[in-house]
């Protein structure tokens, strides 16, 4: 060992106006189900273990601007969704909620938008 202490990602959290809102797109989207509730706060766990997914109602939440210009509330990450059929994968996003974005910026990538304006990227390999 190195002398850092150990340190584990457990997961990523998303800000939102409304946490459950959100966890409830991500769940039809990845089929995760909730391993925590709060009134302000959504977990979901992935089946297979790992990394999980939080949300979190933020009251002065500003949705971000994608691909941003000069002045515009800029994201500050997205997620990279792996897909198997990406044709397939797009009209499912599509149905569970998520808007395709108006710029797109590679052949084997497609982004889109969920319902609190965070952009995701489905891609095949």
């Amino acid at each position: 060992m190195d002398g850092r202490p150990r340190m584990t990602l457990t997961g990523m959290v998303l800000d939102a106006p409304d946490a459950r809102e959100l966890a409830d797109f991500y769940h039809r989207l990845l089929g995760w189900s909730a391993t925590q509730e709060e009134p302000e706060w959504v977990t979901l766990g992935a089946p297979g273990g790992g990394a999980g997914l939080s949300f979190q109602t933020e009251k002065q939440y500003v949705r971000p601007v994608w691909p941003a210009g000069p002045g515009d509330p800029q994201m500050s990450a997205h997620l990279d969704i792996r897909v198997d059929d990406l044709e397939a994968a797009c009209a499912h996003a599509e149905q569970a909620g998520a808007t395709l974005a108006g710029f797109q910026p590679q052949e084997n990538v497609r982004v889109f938008l969920d319902p609190a304006g965070h952009p995701f990227c489905l891609y095949v390999d």
